[in-house]
């Protein structure tokens, strides 16, 4: 992001973000506050999936949401700070749809899969955005570690949902762990979720989606081996 989103701020701006008054005194805050941020929010990420987060301005956000720059500097100090905690809200709010959308018993495999791929399919603009922040902080030492801890939180909901029900047996070593197998499950839907962005077919994307994770967690033990040339197929026990 360009310096024009970073502007020095005047005592009286920093002591009003702190919730002070220029002399020192807590300022009051207004009953308001929380429905202005939450509006300056969702102008953001229709801004941020149109223009990209690092051609958006204060100024574009502030008219989507109808406010002034005054009202944007009561809640944000940058774009940065506004970006992040908009990828925040939304990165937890999936992370959640997870934990709560895989609810089926172990035994049901296609039905846990189902319900993976519609926890984890998002809106295409949610897609523009989080691509936005994942280059941002691979630019940004700060911004990459809180991008893991909260992508360590989407890992762990499908941790816990997933690998009770999967046998593992097959797997290479490095995805027997059930933090390997939600990174799989997650390669996987990151992936696939680039070609959505290419050809914007969600139908298309859901069905692709859905065989790739099936033919990671569908008792992949039950499957022998392919055979390699040069090399003698096991001969079954009488």
């Amino acid at each position: 992001m360009t310096a024009e989103h970073t502007p020095e701020r005047s005592p009286s701006q920093r002591a009003r973000r702190a919730k002070l008054r220029a002399g020192g005194t807590p300022a009051r805050v207004t009953r308001r506050r929380p429905e202005t941020r939450g509006r300056l929010l969702d102008a953001a990420f229709g801004v941020f999936a149109t223009r990209g987060s690092g051609r958006a301005s204060i100024e574009e956000v502030c008219q989507a949401a109808g406010y002034t720059r005054g009202a944007f500097y009561s809640n944000f100090d940058t774009l940065d700070e506004l970006f992040f905690a908009l990828y925040t809200e939304r990165s937890e709010l999936l992370a959640r749809q997870v934990a709560a959308g895989l609810t089926l018993p172990p035994s049901d495999i296609p039905g846990l899969i189902a319900q993976a791929v519609q926890a984890l399919t998002v809106d295409r603009d949610w897609i523009l955005l989080s691509t936005d922040f994942r280059l941002h902080a691979a630019r940004n030492p700060d911004v990459a570690a809180a991008l893991r801890a909260h992508r360590s939180k989407l890992r762990d909901a499908l941790a816990a949902c997933l690998t009770p029900a999967i046998d593992r047996s097959g797997l290479p070593a490095s995805l027997q762990t059930p933090d390997g197998l939600a990174r799989a499950v997650m390669a996987i839907h990151d992936g696939a979720t680039t070609e959505l962005l290419l050809d914007n077919d969600p139908a298309r994307f859901r069905s692709w989606l859905t065989d790739l994770l099936t033919a990671l967690l569908e008792h992949p033990a039950r499957h022998p081996p392919p055979h390699r040339p040069g090399t003698r197929r096991p001969t079954p026990a009488s």
